[in-house]
Parts: C-alpha cells; structure tokens; sequence
C-alpha cells in the first residue's frame, strides 16, 4: 500500500473522532464540521510532504480547532472574547491509555447524534454517510440519484434541526437500534438500489459494511451489532454473481455459486455463529443465519428450506412485519408447495403498508408461476414490473412475464 493511501485511510478513519471531539467542545456541528474539511485539507497536503505526524488525531483537532476559532473571530470579534481566549488555551492532552477509548466515544456518539429521533430517516442516513462516512455530498446525491444541490439542502437541513432541538453529543438517545437501522438501510440501498438504471451501488454496501465494523469495534460483545455485520457480509458475498455484464439481474436460485466471496462467506458464517452461542437472539442475528444457510448451500436444489422456513418464523416472532411475512411465504412455498405460500400472502393484501409494493407482486407471480398458473402469473410480473423504479428489476420482471406467455401459448 502506497503512503498516500495509508494516509488517506487514516484520514477517512480519524475523520469521525475529530468531528465528535470538536462537536462536543464548540456544540456546533456546522461550523464544526466545515472546519474539520479544511484540518483535512491541509493534512493531505502537510503530510505528503513531511510525513504523518506522531499523533495524528492531536494535530488534525489542533488545526480543526484553529480554524473554528479563526473563523468565530473573522465572523464577530466582539463577540463573547472572554470564551474564544478560553477556547485559544491548549487543551490538556487525554493520557495514553484514555485516548483511543475517548476516540471511540466520540465516534460512536457522532453517530447516535446523526441518528437523532429528530431526524427524518433521510436526513439520517445522509447525515451519516457525510459526517461519519467522509462521503462527499456529490457523492451521496450520485448514490441516491438526486441533485447535488437537493442533497446539500438535505443535508444542511438537518444540521439546522439538530441545532433548533438542542440535541448535543452526549446527550439525548443513546439507542443503539435506530444507529443500526440506518447503517442496514444504507447497505440495502447499495445491494438493490430502490430506483434507477443499476442493480446496486457497491460503494454504498461496502460504506455499510466499513461503518459497522467500526460499531463493532467499539461495541464487540453486542450481539445485533455482530448480526448485522453478518448479514451485511453474507449477503454482499453474492454480489459478483447477482447480474450478467449487460446489467441483467440474476435470480438467487440461478447464480453460478463459484463466483460467491468465499472469504467473506467465511467470515460472516463464523461472527453468526460467536453472536448466537454468546448474545441474546435478535432480529439481526436471524436475517444473518438464514443469509448463512442460503450461502452454504454448494447448489439451489440443496437449500435447506426446513431450517429457513424455522428461522422465519422465529424472526416474526421477535420482530413480526409485512416483509418478514412476504419472506416467510417463499420458504413456506418452498417447503409445503406453492399454494401454502399464496395463504400466507393473501394475508397481505389488506395492509396498505405493502400497497404498491412491487415485491409482493413479484413474489405473488413467482408462486402463481411455481402452481402452473401462467395467466395470473404473468398479470403479477407485469404488476410488480410497473410498481418498480429500478429498471434492472423491471426488465427482469417483465422477462418472467413474457416466459409466462410463451408457457400459457404452449399446448399441453
């Protein structure tokens, strides 16, 4: 690895630990933020030239610092002197054996501020993949397909709730659940992106990914911190087979398992199995042991549906929902035939929640399809195919509705 590199990533790793210190010391975010960009900038620059310093994270929150400070004198000079000359003494250095566990914290509370209850699900996920995550808004606004300029206003405007709350750093929720929703929502955008001309996004799945291992690194025995990065790892293994090279989806049951990420396959498999031995079970730990089951199948036909069909019914147990009810039909199908699995979605139709939900058409016209009725399958493909905003879904859809056609003209 090239000395640009290793300074780049440990820019991109210290990022988080300088915003939550200064966040925590100015209660700004804003400022605090713009100031922790030039400290950035200037690194890259600085230490190109004459190396990494010995205490990296001190210099970057030093130059932070002076730029915040000199930004509050340019802005209003008369403005609380006394404070600024306090803010301009030097801070006492955290003693050694304090300082990555202060680190920690101010990472894991930025985080928990960018997920603030407050928030729109939007603005917290945008929040995150720019404060914590180091993204770019250009590159944030290109991951969910909208304007640079709406996703900066985005973005600002959650700067300015969290200041009209009153919300600091170290005050507030300190829910570990909604961190970890945001964090799952982002992944699942990268996997599937919910509209567009791409199947996915890989730089968002591997943001996922990277974000969660560093909750877990400062939180390591927490059991739904460890499913999750499971699942995330389980799940992305399959990336590389999801489609063909003209951006065609490839259906699970169809994708050449040689191409799965043995290693990553590996290492999900063995955090799952830690999580369910030492950890309470959640809802988390379940998603990642039926992503297990699924990758260590060597072929389709040996899925153990029965075990997957028991690991559904156990995650509607701990957290029951429409699409824990929509994913329990398929292995009930699976297991009990087809028309068990339509039941189960008849149950669905009355819950506007899943109105125009194109999955529920989909898995609708799968099931119809596996029962032989080819018309109503072709209806629910053409359905689901209009309900979709991500064309590499639609084309596939629409793909299984015309083989329903061609299989409804053919004479038995």
């Amino acid at each position: 690895m090239t000395a640009d590199r290793v300074a780049e990533d440990l820019l991109r790793q210290l990022a988080p630990q300088v915003l939550g210190t200064l966040i925590r010391r100015y209660g700004n975010f804003d400022e605090s933020e713009d100031a922790v960009q030039e400290a950035l900038l200037a690194a890259a620059v600085q230490w190109r030239a004459e190396g990494i310093p010995d205490n990296p994270r001190s210099w970057l929150i030093t130059v932070a610092s002076r730029r915040l400070i000199d930004q509050w004198r340019s802005d209003d000079a008369r403005r609380n002197r006394e404070a600024v000359a306090a803010q301009e003494m030097p801070a006492v250095a955290p003693a050694a054996d304090h300082r990555d566990q202060a680190a920690s914290d101010d990472t894991l509370s930025l985080l928990f501020l960018c997920c603030h209850p407050e928030l729109s699900q939007a603005s917290q996920i945008a929040l995150t993949l720019r404060a914590v995550g180091g993204l770019t808004t250009a590159q944030i606004a290109r991951a969910f397909l909208v304007p640079e300029s709406t996703m900066g206003q985005r973005i600002s405007r959650a700067k300015q709730r969290l200041k009209a709350s009153g919300a600091r750093l170290d005050e507030g929720s300190r829910q570990l659940a909604p961190v970890l929703h945001v964090l799952y929502l982002i992944f699942n955008e990268g996997y599937t992106s919910s509209s567009g001309p791409s199947l996915g996004d890989s730089g968002l799945t591997s943001e996922a990914i990277r974000l969660t291992r560093t909750v877990r690194t400062l939180l390591p025995d927490d059991g739904e911190v460890t499913g999750l990065l499971a699942l995330m790892l389980l799940t992305d293994a399959r990336r590389a087979a999801r489609s063909r090279q003209d951006g065609t989806l490839i259906p699970l049951a169809d994708q050449d398992r040689a191409r799965w990420d043995g290693e990553a396959i590996r290492e999900g498999t063995e955090l799952i199995t830690h999580a369910l031995a030492t950890a309470p079970i959640g809802p988390y730990q379940l998603e990642a042991a039926i992503a297990a089951v699924h990758d260590e199948a060597a072929r389709a036909a040996d899925t153990d549906w029965r075990q997957i069909l028991a690991l559904y019914r156990m995650l509607e147990s701990v957290k029951p929902s429409s699409v824990v009810r929509l994913n329990l039909a398929v292995a009930a199908a699976m297991v009990h035939g087809p028309r068990a699995g339509l039941n189960l979605l008849a149950s669905l139709d009355a819950d506007e929640r899943m109105a125009g939900y194109h999955r529920l058409a989909a898995v609708r016209g799968h099931l119809l399809e596996m029962a032989g009725d080819h018309d109503a399958a072709r209806a629910s493909y053409l359905l689901a195919a209009r309900s979709t905003t991500s064309l590499p879904e639609q084309r596939y859809l629409e793909s299984r509705a015309a083989r329903c056609s061609r299989e409804s003209a053919t004479p038995s």
